[in-house]
């Protein structure tokens, strides 16, 4: 099935951190259609400590066939190899974030995972690039697709494009 996965990183080399969290989920990739992936964008910390540094954000999708469950233990395994702590203040600086935000057209609420990514629709610094690659996509339980969630989004805050892909070698 196809899933999608928002990454950003926001402490060190953001855009190195941000290509190894890619090729490393990109491994998680099975047969079927080819990976897509936005491009990255410079984003405004939500919610964070002050003096907090942008992030870089993108957002990928890929073929998994696995339990959710699976692919997000994978994920948190990429993250923690990267060097982000597994326990540590919410909202706090991270080398590697990896957010699983849906698993085809699942639906699910369990202790380990809850699919689509609660806040996926409330978030400019996700729908932005995932409207980039699937804008026409209606997630489960939404009646809207990404592009119109984005359209009728409140938050404002600063999403820039910086026309760099996340498989450049600069």
């Amino acid at each position: 099935m196809r899933c999608g996965i928002a990454l950003g990183s926001n402490i060190e080399n953001r855009l190195a951190n941000l290509r190894a969290g890619c090729e490393q989920a990109r491994s998680l990739n099975e047969v079927g259609p080819p990976i897509r992936t936005s491009s990255i964008y410079e984003t405004a910390p939500v919610d964070c400590e002050p003096g907090t540094m942008p992030y870089l954000n993108a957002v990928m999708e890929i073929n998994f066939t696995g339990p959710p469950v699976i692919l997000l233990d994978r994920l948190l395994k990429i993250e923690k190899a990267m060097g982000r702590p597994s326990t540590r203040p919410k909202n706090s600086s991270r080398i590697i974030d990896l957010d699983l935000l849906y698993a085809g057209k699942l639906v699910l609420n369990i202790p380990e995972i809850i699919l689509p990514h609660p806040r996926i629709n409330r978030r400019r610094f996700v729908l932005i690039p995932l409207a980039e690659i699937s804008p026409d996509l209606v997630l489960p339980g939404q009646m809207r697709s990404v592009w119109s969630l984005l359209e009728n989004l409140d938050d404002r805050g600063q999403v820039m494009r910086l026309g760099i892909s996340l498989f450049d070698r600069e």
